[in-house]
């Protein structure tokens, strides 16, 4: 079992949501923190906050789609704290809309996805993920690293109506534990440096909370337990599968019991 105590998290996404609620819950257990964020006045926000819990904390503005920025933020985990524990590329964003819409009346087509719409989410949830992950992995192999890379995938990955570009990069995280454990195992450091993925459902973040109410009614008419998920469950997950070493390339779903429904 890993020990939070001395480990050093990098999160990407880490000025607000479920990355700076994972960067407290770290430092509030004897962790360090690269916090990471595209947004410079919320980074520093966030960073301010943090210290008050913990000195350990460094900052990075970072554009995760840049390739030297992922290069830079994990040099400076390095060059701060002496090593990389937990990855987090929790850095996200969504952009619905439909594939086509067409005109009620007469069926026609009378819009698409723009490209830009769709590459836009592509370029953050996936490729963002992948500039961070091979960088940081990259310095835990080198510098004897023992720890975890944390994805975030979503029920969206099941598929849901209008969210074609976000289901897609998160469909893409679910099968990425499981293609890294093997190339790990394949080159003898998968008992070192594991890879899981969590799956939230609706997660209580000031975003969602912001909703109109009548829209969160409609949500969880489909929970079960009949709230969202807490950004604290969330990362609580990430915790425990940080400190569990006998988990490894797989996903793992926190939404609450949610139901699908049969239109996405």
């Amino acid at each position: 079992m890993l020990k939070i105590t001395d480990s050093v998290a990098v999160i990407t996404g880490g000025s607000g949501g479920i990355g700076k609620a994972l960067a407290e819950y770290w430092l509030n257990n004897g962790g360090k923190v690269v916090l990471a964020d595209v947004m410079e006045e919320a980074l520093a926000a966030a960073a301010a906050e943090l210290r008050k819990i913990s000195p350990e904390v460094v900052t990075s503005l970072c554009n995760v789609t840049v390739e030297e920025d992922c290069t830079e933020l994990a040099k400076l985990a390095i060059s701060s704290f002496g090593k990389i524990n937990l990855v987090a590329p929790f850095a996200g964003i969504t952009s619905d809309g439909l594939l086509i819409k067409t005109d009620r009346g007469t069926g026609k087509v009378t819009g698409k996805m723009p490209l830009e719409q769709f590459q836009k989410v592509i370029d953050i949830n996936l490729t963002g993920v992948f500039l961070t992950v091979r960088e940081c992995v990259e310095q835990m192999i080198n510098h004897d690293c023992r720890g975890l890379i944390c994805l975030v995938s979503s029920t969206g990955s099941l598929g849901t109506a209008g969210q074609l570009n976000y289901s897609s990069s998160k469909a893409a995280m679910s099968v990425m534990p499981k293609v890294l454990t093997a190339e790990f195992f394949r080159r003898g450091f998968a008992d070192k440096i594991r890879c899981m993925a969590v799956a939230p459902g609706y997660v209580g973040t000031p975003m969602v909370k912001n909703m109109d109410e009548r829209i969160i009614g409609k949500i969880l008419e489909q929970v079960p337990i009949n709230r969202l998920v807490e950004p604290e469950e969330v990362v609580s997950l990430v915790a425990e599968l940080y400190r569990n070493e006998a988990m490894a390339g797989e996903t793992v779903f926190i939404h609450g019991g949610l139901r699908l429904g049969s239109k996405g």
